[in-house]
């Protein structure tokens, strides 16, 4: 199992604000930390894969978590 090192709720925000969101977070965190996002819109489906990819991120898994979409991202550097 992977070590979370940040969960982000970003439950309620319409997209671009899930990845906004995530942006600001994993620009705090240091190289290699493990971020959950966790959001409930769906264009976040397509919105955060994307985002990790032009990012550098990589996106270690989508899951369901808690009702919602989790998503795990280790920040790339």
């Amino acid at each position: 199992m992977t070590k979370v090192d940040e969960t982000v709720d970003a439950r309620g925000l319409l997209c671009p604000l899930p990845v906004l969101k995530a942006r600001k977070r994993l620009g705090a965190l240091a190289d290699g930390a493990v971020m959950r996002l966790v959001a409930d819109d769906p264009a976040a489906v397509v919105d955060v894969p994307h985002f990790c990819a032009e990012s550098g991120h990589a996106l270690l898994a989508q899951e369901e978590f808690e009702g919602a979409q989790g998503y795990l991202i280790r920040k790339g550097g």
